[in-house]
């Protein structure tokens, strides 16, 4: 469920009409909803209140803006980041270093320290490399550092290879059969606590199979750890929920995931540690933008080109992924035509004969289901600058990132005094 709703004729987020923020702020840009952010938020938790000892960390990089992660952290969530970036982020909207988990298969020194004098509560090592030079960097500065440690389980996720995570080509994690003589290794080094295992396949799974074969596997290595005399406290289960992008589309709810979680690990005795992204923020945003014009071709459907580009909203060039497009003010008649932006690549296309709302230059529309890996994607490519974020709640709403414009990013480049 979310909070963009119609309402006499015209598309809403929350009680604010689209248009209203079109005008105010230009297009494209990110529309977000605090009420849908908050809801999915709550279903997740109470999807997991059966268990006994819980630890939620929202994924940064899924939406990384701070209002957004000041929302999560009014929320009661930590954070899970992948940079020294992200966590800098975290720690700016009063996100406790304690409840931050430092994911990342390419931590560099320099990250590592800033988040061992942060105070971070957790680093998820990606490899004994990595371990043993988090081990030295801590022990330099009198510190131990809490750890876990990722495993590849060699599980299929049946997700689009590239946010498959968990598979043995994959670059994340350390094979499963090997991952007890490593944790035991690490666990004899004295700027190390390794405390704990963690597992992440990989994102917008659309089936709980993949993710109980997994637990299932991480269980055992449990097992095995303890019996070579090492302690595990702490099972980091990542996330990879799937959100619907189509209208139809069916997926596993936070109730039936937390029920499968709750049956597969009763026994594991530890503190279970969670990383929601896209379940959180993937339906609590839209892309709000503008028809340009509409560019008829003979016998073939007629382009559709909006103001918004793949510079925006990368998803569909990059993976091929649909996002429903709606009209802010639907006539009630339909049309079938490709969906495309501006951008100078045939790969700047959003749909192809979608079947859709008539549309006429200036109308506005929206790509749905964009809250989440949408505006933290974006790049300048063609000059084009950075998409502003809004975020809506009730009858307000306020600009939460600023549009930068190709001339502040001009701005910051300069020409070598041998070239003039």
């Amino acid at each position: 469920m979310d909070h963009f709703e119609l309402r006499n004729g015209v598309l809403h987020a929350e009680d604010v009409p689209l248009t209203a923020i079109a005008d105010a702020v230009g297009t494209p840009v990110y529309v977000y909803s605090r009420a849908t952010f908050t809801r999915h938020v709550r279903v997740f938790k109470e999807a997991l209140a059966a268990l006994p000892k819980v630890h939620i960390a929202f994924a940064v990089k899924s939406n990384p803006n701070l209002a957004v992660l000041k929302l999560m952290q009014r929320e009661g969530l930590g954070a899970d980041v992948v940079s020294g970036g992200e966590m800098a982020r975290a720690l700016a909207v009063g996100m406790p270093a304690a409840d931050i988990v430092f994911s990342g298969v390419g931590k560099q020194a320099r990250e590592m320290i800033a988040g061992l004098e942060a105070g971070v509560g957790q680093f998820n090592i990606e490899s004994e490399e990595e371990g043993l030079e988090l081990a030295v960097l801590a022990e330099e500065r009198g510190l131990r550092a809490a750890c876990a440690l990722r495993v590849n389980p060699d599980v299929d996720a049946r997700t689009h290879a590239k946010i498959s995570t968990g598979k043995a080509e994959n670059k994340f994690g350390v094979p499963i059969d090997r991952a007890s003589g490593i944790y035991a290794r690490l666990a004899t080094l004295p700027g190390l606590d390794m405390r704990g295992v963690a597992v992440h396949i990989g994102s917008q799974l659309a089936d709980l199979a993949p993710l109980e074969e997994a637990f299932i596997k991480l269980g055992e290595l449990i097992a095995e750890i303890r019996a070579s005399g090492c302690s595990v406290t702490h099972a980091d289960l990542g996330g990879g929920l799937g959100v619907p992008y189509k209208a139809g589309d069916v997926f596993p709810s936070p109730a039936d995931y937390g029920a499968m979680v709750a049956r597969v690990t009763k026994d594991w005795g530890v503190t279970l540690m969670f990383e929601p992204g896209r379940v959180i923020s993937g339906n609590a945003g839209v892309l709000l933008t503008r028809v340009i014009r509409v560019k008829r071709s003979s016998n073939r459907a007629p382009f559709v080109i909006v103001d918004a580009a793949m510079n925006d909203l990368a998803r569909p060039a990059m993976y091929g992924a649909w996002h429903d497009f709606d009209a802010v003010q639907p006539t009630g008649e339909r049309m079938t035509a490709h969906i495309v932006g501006p951008i100078c690549e045939t790969g700047d296309t959003f749909a192809m004969d979608r079947e859709m709302d008539a549309l006429v230059a200036g109308d506005l529309a929206v790509f749905r289901t964009a809250g989440a890996y949408g505006a933290t994607m974006a790049s300048s490519y063609n000059s084009r600058g950075f998409v502003a974020e809004v975020m809506v709640d009730g009858d307000k709403f306020a600009v939460v990132a600023d549009r930068i414009l190709p001339e502040v990013i001009t701005a910051a480049e300069r020409v070598p005094d041998w070239l003039e």
